[in-house]
């Protein structure tokens, strides 16, 4: 009797001594796939936010030529309304001229 109850606890003593092992990989394991999974994550998170940087600068670069494609159109229309208030003013003073020599030539 006492030769099976030796041999039971030795048993029962193997057993659980193979079964806490098995838990504590599994335990290390799953620390290992939670780090590697917040690893992950923060990789993702800093390539999400590179991206964001890169397609914000790219956007102040297009917004940037527009403005500079605005003030280029601007400057282009100014140039165009002095150089139409010029010949305006040409014609209107060749009409004046015309004017006075037809006056002239009445009286």
């Amino acid at each position: 009797m006492k030769k099976l109850l030796l041999s039971t606890v030795l048993l029962v003593v193997l057993s659980l001594s193979f079964t806490s092992c098995r838990d504590a990989k599994k335990a290390e394991s799953v620390e290992d796939a939670v780090e590697n999974a917040a690893d992950a994550t923060e990789e993702a998170a800093e390539e999400a936010a590179k991206t964001v940087k890169d397609v914000a600068e790219d956007a102040v670069d297009a917004a940037e030529e527009v403005v500079e494609d605005a003030v280029d159109a601007a400057g282009d229309a100014v140039d165009n309304a002095v150089d139409a208030a010029g010949d305006a003013v040409d014609d209107a003073k060749d009409a004046v001229k015309d004017k006075i020599k037809e006056v002239k030539t009445e009286n």
